[in-house]
């Protein structure tokens, strides 16, 4: 359904991403996704193009240049090498910028890695206009939630070593400070449950649900 594409970032470097497009029109609201550690996989694409099917814009930036991890292990050092909060500020600010081009509001949305980079562009990217984090939490230091701007909305799992029920109890309560409407969902289920390309933790019945809440999330807030 989509096609690569390339925009630019603040700084003036051109970056590249995936967009997909409703069939209904350009004047659509749009949502930035942000990849997991693995890279701008099709599973990301999937997902981007399921945005579309359900009437959104959609651009996932290509943070890692190209590279795709084959293991784990590259998805750990790729992800390590990795500055957030330049990639939230850069490549998803440049990604929100051409989605408004074309008009209408625009949200963030991503996974693991992802979900982390959207909790710093809900604090540190002034054009998104809501936020929609799955199973990402970035240190208090790169996005404070009580500094939060935007409606946020959370996706998390009771079984994830990264983003345990401590953390997010902590950012929940981090939320409550900030000036915005705020909501945070719980699944028992574990870490990357909305990755169906991964069977070993994908959860079919907290994908869905997690998936109607966003969806139904986005529509209020982007109308």
């Amino acid at each position: 359904m989509g096609e690569m594409i390339q925009f630019k970032r603040p700084d003036g470097r051109a970056g590249s991403g995936y967009l997909a497009v409703p069939s209904h029109g350009e004047a659509a609201p749009g949502v930035v996704v942000v990849q997991e550690w693995w890279g701008l996989q099709a599973q990301i694409k999937g997902v981007a193009d399921r945005f579309a099917e359900a009437g959104f814009r959609a651009l996932a930036p290509d943070l890692y240049e190209g590279r795709i991890a084959r293991d784990a292990g590259e998805a750990s050092q790729m992800m390590n090498g990795l500055d957030f909060v330049d990639a939230a500020q850069q490549d998803v600010r440049g990604a929100v910028r051409h989605l408004k081009m074309s008009g209408g509001k625009v949200a963030v949305t991503g996974f693991c890695m992802g979900g982390a980079i959207t909790l710093i562009a809900a604090v540190h990217v002034p054009e998104c206009d809501a936020a929609v984090c799955f199973y990402g939490i970035p240190p208090e230091e790169a996005a404070d939630p009580r500094s939060v701007r935007v409606p946020f909305q959370g996706h998390f799992a009771d079984q994830d070593g990264w983003c345990n029920p401590k953390a997010v109890n902590d950012l929940e309560k981090g939320l409550a400070s900030a000036a915005v409407p705020a909501e945070i969902h719980r699944y028992a289920a574990q870490h990357a449950f909305f990755n169906e390309q991964r069977p070993e933790v994908h959860d079919p019945a907290a994908a869905t649900l997690a998936w109607e809440r966003s969806i139904k999330f986005l529509r209020k807030h982007l109308g």
